[in-house]
């Protein structure tokens, strides 16, 4: 596909911004890129294949991976066969196969995860997101590789394994194909004038839907929310709060963006959905955000669960005061980091 002379300057603009130090200026890149598409395919594949640094290479994977182009399976099929790969980059790539796991490849893609799964000299966190791809096909398909795991000596595969089982989920997870057009529909800009029902779409079906139908959906129900008056808003934001849980629940980061805007925006507490999402794949750019809503809030509810959805972030990224997010804070609001730090 030929690129435009404007397109093409700005994809080299926002791929170099996805080696930016700020992780808020990466997740905007990733965002910007999702939307231009298949234009900026071949420079994602050629930037995620490269040795640039990891963050940028994994920014490239997790943006392909939301435009979903076909170009990007063998690349990503090569990358997770490399036992050098690191395995930040690793996950990311292994987003991208399990969009085509149930596609015309899907039978490559299937063998190059379950043999990263079973690969006992590769890193955990890595083999671990074999496994979470590999149980979109449902339990019953996985079985023999859930047996094979078993008895492995990696403490994050076992976990792995108790969490699939504790949640049960199976080929009966599988969303009614009349609710996936509903929800593309409203990606596309039909939204119907039923927040509640987009909401509850979203919270049966929303992990099934490729992540830019998702994004997409956040920002066509932020679009409207924002014309809405002001005692239908709120249900709005909660069919938007409902399309953060399903991209984090995936471990997407593409609309982080809109989550630390929310808050940053936010005149009264926000759905906990928010939090909840922000736990899940919030990071040290979210930090600020928190903890500038924290210094405004006057609900203790509100209080509690920031610093909860704070604390959360903390230990996951395993920052300490040293980090330059911390230092800010703490320069700019000591008393509102020491009431979110000691809980």
């Amino acid at each position: 596909m030929a690129i435009r002379a404007s397109s093409s300057k700005q994809i080299e603009s926002l791929a170099a911004d996805l080696s930016s130090a700020s992780a808020a200026t990466r997740d905007a890149a990733v965002a910007r890129l999702t939307v231009l598409g298949a234009r900026a395919v071949e420079r994602l594949v050629a930037l995620a294949t490269s040795a640039a640094a990891a963050p940028a290479r994994a920014g490239a994977w997790r943006t392909l991976e939301a435009i979903g182009d076909p170009r990007a399976l063998e690349p990503a099929l090569a990358t997770l066969g490399d036992a050098r790969t690191d395995p930040a980059v690793g996950a990311a790539a292994v987003g991208v196969t399990r969009v085509f796991l149930l596609g015309d490849r899907g039978a490559a893609a299937i063998d190059r995860l379950t043999s990263l799964a079973l690969d006992r000299e590769r890193a955990g966190s890595l083999r671990v997101a074999a496994l979470r791809a590999l149980r979109e096909l449902g339990a019953s398909t996985i079985a023999p590789v859930l047996t094979a795991l078993a008895d492995d000596s990696s403490a994050l595969i076992r976990e792995e394994l108790r969490s699939a089982a504790a949640t049960g989920r199976g080929d009966d997870a599988r969303t009614a194909a009349e609710q996936d057009v509903d929800l593309t529909r409203a990606a596309e800009g039909s939204l119907q004038d039923d927040p509640a029902a987009l909401r509850r779409a979203l919270s049966r079906t929303g992990e099934d839907l490729p992540l830019p139908v998702l994004l997409r959906i956040v920002e066509r129900v932020r679009d409207r929310e924002s014309t809405e008056p002001a005692d239908r808003r709120d249900e709005w934001t909660m069919a938007r709060a409902a399309a953060h849980v399903a991209l984090a629940n995936r471990g997407s980061r593409i609309a982080l963006y809109d989550l630390r805007e929310s808050l940053e925006r936010a005149a009264a507490p926000l759905p906990v959905e928010f939090l909840a999402a922000l736990s899940l794949v919030g990071d040290a750019s979210c930090l600020e955000a928190i903890a500038g809503a924290h210094a405004n809030a006057r609900n203790s509810w509100w209080r509690q669960h920031l610093a909860d959805a704070f604390r959360t972030i903390v230990a996951r990224e395993r920052l300490t005061r040293r980090h330059s997010a911390i230092k800010k804070i703490e320069k700019r609001w000591p008393r509102v980091l020491r009431e979110m730090a000691n809980g």
